[in-house]
């Protein structure tokens, strides 16, 4: 798989519109849906992981690397996607779920992080040790994140030989908070400090064969999106930094949160040598719109009494812990109750496993399989699948229904690697 994706990362040197999709997700519903379309495209599918989700102690996923990998395996075997195809990622891997603590006790965990990644056959690994943490300077300076990386890269070296991402200027987790009006990208001055203080830190090491697998550098290449708005990519204004990796042997770009671009703007990202696009609450977004949307049909089917209480359910749960969504959404109880439903963040999306949130999908699952759903009510409220169904393509069935909501996302991306002929929806 790491020879996989060098392999995108030469064609796209070497001028093709050549990439590859990160599905940054554990949802399995959503990944389910990503496999389904790398099948369709006959493509490879990329996964991540972060740090935050999945590691040594479980992460908020409760997953272990081995752990996430076996899922991934499993779902890929059941829709049979040929796990060659199948490549798993670690992302941002490094001190951040133990930032909290002194830098040497945080180092350590990230190490043993690594560590399990990398021996759980992780292919792609972002070092990313650009965090400060409890008894660290602020800025860290660019020449201790690199120290820090390549001691990492050291460990993940003694368990495997995975292909590695390196570069610390990404866009903010989970989206901006203030509105976008432009957004600056990296500096080619800055780039060029990056690599060069990764490599001089690799070298240090010993670490010259590591460095010949470095694939990708993150930069910020001008998009975002926060909380309703998305600032687009503009190509001119990241020219200079496609001709500056273009002098750099063997490396491409990888671009974080570029969840919300049009698909012919996610193809210029590619063709500006971002050969690896990341896309993480986009998916889960049109999975809670779908969610949503079947929701509005069964209200007009079902007694009140009978429904699922869905978006109450998943909204009562966000406020009984409001961990993962109150540093994101402010303003009024008004405004924070709109943005849990609707931000572009999509907070809502580490709520999904919640047994009372599972169950609630559950019902309303049950409540609209097997009857029929009536084709008004598809028109109304999921037309991009009632045109689907009208053309013969897709079951008029929730959970076909759902996946293909998800694929309209999948689709766009797939396109702009170079996997799907259009970006419409299969």
């Amino acid at each position: 798989m790491a020879e996989l994706l060098r392999d995108v990362a030469r064609r796209n040197r070497g001028g093709e519109a050549a990439g590859i999709w990160a599905a940054c997700t554990a949802n399995p519903t959503v990944l389910e849906a990503c496999i389904a379309e790398a099948v369709a495209d006959d493509g490879p599918l990329l996964v991540e992981a972060t740090c935050n989700q999945v590691n040594q102690d479980g992460g908020y996923t409760g997953m272990t690397p081995p752990a996430f990998r076996d899922q991934l395996l499993a779902l890929a075997d059941r829709q049979g996607l040929r796990r060659d195809r199948l490549v798993l990622g670690g992302d941002h891997l490094g001190p951040s779920p133990w930032q909290g603590q002194p830098a040497e006790r945080a180092l350590a965990k990230a190490e043993a992080m690594v560590a399990a990644y990398a021996a759980a056959g992780f292919t792609k690994i972002h070092l990313d040790a650009s965090m400060a943490c409890a008894d660290d300077p602020l800025p860290l300076p660019p020449t201790v994140i690199a120290e820090r990386a390549a001691a990492l890269c050291a460990v993940a070296e003694r368990h495997g030989r995975p292909v590695y991402v390196i570069g610390t200027e990404v866009p903010t987790p989970g989206g901006a908070q203030e509105a976008l009006d432009h957004v600056t990208p990296t500096r080619v001055e800055d780039l060029a400090e990056t690599i060069a203080v990764h490599r001089a830190a690799f070298a240090r090491r010993g670490l010259d064969a590591a460095w010949e697998r470095v694939l990708a550098v993150v930069v910020q290449p001008g998009v975002e999106f926060g909380q309703d708005s998305v600032a687009d990519f503009v190509p001119e204004a990241a020219a200079g930094l496609s001709q500056a990796i273009r002098a750099e042997d063997g490396l491409v770009f990888e671009a974080h949160s570029t969840d919300y671009q049009r698909a012919d703007l996610l193809r210029a990202l590619v063709e500006a040598q971002f050969a690896v696009l990341k896309v993480g609450p986009g998916l889960t977004f049109a999975y809670r719109e779908a969610l949503f949307a079947l929701e509005l049909i069964e209200a007009e089917l079902l007694p009140a009494t009978e429904r699922s209480g869905l978006r109450r359910t998943l909204d009562e749960a966000m406020l009984r812990r409001p961990g993962d969504w109150q540093r994101h959404h402010h303003g009024s109880p008004a405004e924070q109750a709109f943005a849990r439903a609707w931000s572009l963040s999509d907070r809502s999306r580490y709520y999904w496993p919640a047994p009372e949130v599972a169950a609630a999908v559950g019902t309303l699952m049950a409540n609209l399989s097997g009857r029929p759903l009536p084709a008004t009510l598809l028109s109304q409220f999921m037309p991009v699948q009632h045109g689907a169904w009208r053309d013969g393509r897709l079951a008029a069935e929730p959970r076909a229904l759902i996946a293909h909501k998800v694929r309209e996302v999948a689709r766009s991306y797939a396109f702009a690697c170079g996997m799907a002929p259009s970006p419409q929806a299969p």
